[in-house]
C-alpha cells in the first residue's frame, strides 16, 4: 500500500489528514484505523498489487469527486458520484466495479474495524449490465487458428498454455520453472493463485513436452517466459502478444488473455469435463462462478430441442 498511495493525485489533500470533525467517537469506539490513509491500507492488505492498484484507482476517483473525508461522506455524495460516472460514458459494467469498490470500502470501515458510526454506502444502487460473456467465448476452431498462425516459439507457447491451463494474466507472468514437476509422462504446476490459494494444475504431455525443450538449460528460479534483462514479461506486453495473434487469425474482435480463460472453461465443459474440476482448476470461490459457463455457451439453446 505505502508504494501505492504516493502516486494518487490530491491525496494528501482529500484522505491523508482528515479534518478536525473527522475525530468524532475515535476515542470511543474501538476503530483499529485513525485516518482514512490507515484505514484504506488496512483494507488493501494481503490483496494482490493488480487488485491494489484496480481499487485504489477507483477509490481515489471517488476521493476527488466527493473531496471529503470518508467519516463525512453522505449517501447523497455517493449517488452524485454514481450520476457523474453515467454523465462521463463509462460501461455500465465499468460503474458497477467502480461503486462495488466503493461499498467494500465503505462495508469495511464500519463491519470490519468500527472506523464509521454506520454504512453510508450500503444504500447505494449498484447499475445493472449486460452480460457480455458469451460474447468472448472463442470457439475451438478459432482459438486453434490462433494458436496455429502465431509463429513466434514463445509466443505460441504462451497462447498454448493459456489455453490449457486457463491461468489469469498475473499468474502466467509469475511462472517459474520450480513451480513444475514431471509426474508420469505428464506434468504438474503448483501455483499461489488469486485469494491465496495453492492450484496444481496437470500439464498434458504433449504441452510438457514442448515446455521442457523450451526450458533448456534455465535455471529452476528463472521466470518461465521473460522479458528484457531476464525479467518476467509485462502483462500488457502478453496482453499485445495475444491480441496481435488473435488479429493474425482474422478474429476482428477485442481478443484480450482472459478470453483464453473462457474459452478453457467453456470448451471443457462442452466436452464433457464435470464442473467442479474446471471451478478447481480456474480457483473459483463459487460454482456458481463457472456456472455462468453452462448459460453462456452460445452453441446450445433450449430452443434446439423443439420438436417444430
Amino acid at each position: 500500500m505505502s508504494n501505492l498511495l504516493p502516486h494518487s493525485r490530491n491525496i494528501n489533500a482529500i484522505i491523508l489528514h482528515p479534518a478536525e470533525n473527522n475525530q468524532l467517537d475515535v476515542n470511543t469506539r474501538q476503530s483499529q484505523a485513525q485516518t482514512d490513509k490507515q484505514l484504506i491500507s488496512l483494507w488493501l492488505h494481503n490483496r494482490s498489487v493488480h487488485t491494489q492498484k484496480a481499487y485504489l484507482k477507483d477509490i481515489m476517483m471517488m476521493f476527488e469527486f466527493v473531496n471529503k473525508g470518508i467519516r463525512d461522506i453522505k449517501l447523497q455524495d455517493l449517488q452524485d458520484f454514481s450520476d457523474f460516472l453515467k454523465q462521463k460514458n463509462y460501461e455500465p459494467s465499468s460503474q458497477h466495479r467502480m461503486l462495488a469498490a466503493v461499498k467494500s470500502l465503505f462495508s469495511f470501515a464500519h463491519k470490519k474495524i468500527g472506523y464509521t458510526i454506520f454504512n453510508t454506502a450500503m444504500p447505494l444502487i449498484l447499475p445493472k449490465f449486460k452480460d457480455c460473456l458469451a460474447e468472448r467465448i472463442l470457439s475451438e476452431e478459432q482459438v486453434k487458428n490462433i494458436i496455429e498462425k502465431e509463429n513466434h516459439p514463445r509466443n505460441k507457447l504462451i497462447l498454448r498454455v493459456f489455453y490449457t491451463t486457463g491461468l489469469r494474466v498475473s499468474e502466467l507472468c509469475s511462472l517459474k520453472w520450480e513451480f513444475f514437476s514431471e509426474k508420469g509422462n505428464d506434468g504438474l504446476l503448483t501455483i499461489f493463485t488469486k485469494g491465496g490459494k495453492t492450484n496444481t494444475i496437470v500439464i498434458p504431455q504433449s504441452l510438457w513436452m514442448n515446455l521442457k525443450l523450451f526450458k533448456n538449460n534455465a535455471e529452476e528460479q528463472s521466470y518461465v517466459f521473460k522479458g528484457r534483462k531476464s525479467k518476467s514479461l509485462n502483462p500488457s506486453q502478453v496482453w499485445r502478444i495475444v491480441k496481435k495473434a488473435a488479429q493474425k487469425a482474422g478474429i476482428d474482435k477485442n481478443v484480450s488473455c482472459h478470453w483464453f480463460r473462457h474459452a478453457h472453461s467453456s470448451h471443457a465443459l462442452d466436452n464433457g469435463c464435470p464442473i467442479h474440476l474446471i471451478q478447481r482448476q480456474l480457483n473459483h470461490s463459487s460454482i456458481a462462478t463457472t456456472g455462468r459457463y453452462l448459460t453462456a455457451r452460445p452453441t446450445d439453446s433450449s430452443s434446439k430441442y423443439l420438436n417444430l
